[in-house]
């Protein structure tokens, strides 16, 4: 069982509570009256009626909250929270681009680490997020593992996936991994622009290797 899959099942159960209470002190913190219908004088929460834009700030502003380092139970226990049924993949996209822009890596990894754990799909656009989150932060071997990733997860790769995972390793002037990239975009059915091209030669450039 993977780590994430045991963190998963061990937080259904008081045992997990009793012995992770920062988790349970994270969660209790937060201000959960925008998860809440306000048809619903229980409390109880209807996702159905939520206003998406109130669920994600909420939820956005609560998991940047979280000192560091971060814990995977907490962001778990908080997105479990706000959605104990699966997201819809474009409320998982907005959330995963958000914190992409924050450059909070770890945080959107353990995101989609818990999409990962509770069987919810994974398309296209949700790895490009962690993607670029990789790139923001000059993580290119982590934008490289993704992009493997969703490979192996039979999951396609877009030209935003090879764009943005070409300019990480531009940025980290790393040219022989920008140009088998491009090598690849050239030999898949996902045409190259202006983009690719431009990150390919810069990362030459940086390296001065035009010839």
């Amino acid at each position: 069982m993977c780590r994430c899959h045991q963190v998963c099942v061990e937080r259904q159960s008081s045992v997990w509570s009793a012995s992770h209470p920062a988790e349970v002190s994270a969660v209790r913190a937060c201000d959960w009256r925008h998860f809440c219908s306000p048809s619903d004088s229980k409390g109880n929460q209807n996702i159905s009626s939520l206003d998406k834009s109130n669920v994600i700030h909420s939820l956005l502003e609560a998991l940047l909250r979280l000192e560091v380092p971060l814990q995977s139970g907490v962001v778990f226990a908080l997105l479990d929270k706000a959605f104990p049924k699966e997201p819809d993949p474009c409320t998982s996209t907005r959330i995963l681009s958000e914190l992409a822009k924050a450059n909070v890596l770890d945080m959107t990894v353990l995101v989609l680490s818990w999409h990962e754990a509770n069987k919810y799909a994974l398309n296209t656009f949700h790895y490009n997020a962690v993607i670029d989150a990789c790139a923001r932060t000059g993580m290119w071997t982590k934008a490289l593992h993704f992009s493997s990733v969703m490979a192996q997860s039979k999951v396609e790769s877009d030209l935003v996936s090879f764009n943005t995972t070409v300019s990480a390793c531009e940025k980290a002037r790393v040219w022989t991994k920008a140009l088998q990239l491009f090598s690849v975009t050239a030999r898949s059915m996902v045409e190259a622009n202006t983009i690719t091209f431009g990150a390919a030669i810069s990362a030459c450039v940086k390296c001065v290797t035009w010839a």
